[in-house]
């Protein structure tokens, strides 16, 4: 049986890069299991378009195929039978839930907490996280390799390179306060 937690990453942490980024590093490491759907896809990429009309379509298909090839089996398909029946505060997010529930997520990864209340998905046995206590949680379950992934993130960030304190206030500035405080505790692996 596989204990990694499983997630459905919302568009609005698909959005930032960096965020987008360490969440598929920790995927890729195997601790945890991403999912998504073409919808949270065209809505990431719609909203990262409108804000930064210097990046192509062509720069966010590309990020997109290399999510895909990395996370093959990632995809969520199968679930839009489910969204009519799903209450949400904005109905605009059922989808979201409807993938979860398709999957058997454990987690939906969202900024947005208020669009999912607890009301709505306990029944389904998912829980709506931000990422900060998404990645916490994760460092609960496995430290030293979280540590290690996030020191690879660091690392991959070359334009400009990043020293261990200006990539925790990277983190701070994403909306990962208390994982850069954890990291902080770390830093001469980082």
């Amino acid at each position: 049986m596989d204990a990694r937690p499983v997630a459905v990453y919302d568009a609005n942490v698909l959005y930032p890069a960096h965020l987008r980024d360490l969440l598929m590093r920790l995927a890729m490491n195997d601790l945890v299991r991403p999912h998504w759907s073409e919808d949270i896809h065209d809505e990431w990429m719609r909203n990262v378009h409108a804000d930064h009309p210097d990046l192509t379509w062509e720069d966010l298909e590309y990020t997109r195929s290399e999510m895909e090839k990395a996370r093959p089996d990632a995809c969520v398909e199968g679930y839009e039978d489910r969204i009519e029946n799903l209450s949400l505060p904005d109905p605009d997010d059922r989808h979201v839930l409807a993938a979860a529930i398709e999957i058997g997520a454990d987690y939906i990864v969202t900024f947005n907490l208020d669009d999912f209340p607890a009301a709505q998905l306990d029944s389904h046995g998912i829980e709506a996280v931000d990422p900060d206590s998404f990645v916490c949680l994760l460092m609960d379950r496995d430290l030293k390799d979280v540590v290690e992934v996030a020191a690879e993130h660091r690392g991959s960030l070359r334009k400009p390179p990043l020293t261990v304190g200006e990539y925790l206030e990277v983190l701070r500035n994403g909306g990962l306060d208390v994982t850069a405080r954890q990291l902080e505790k770390h830093r001469d692996r980082l």
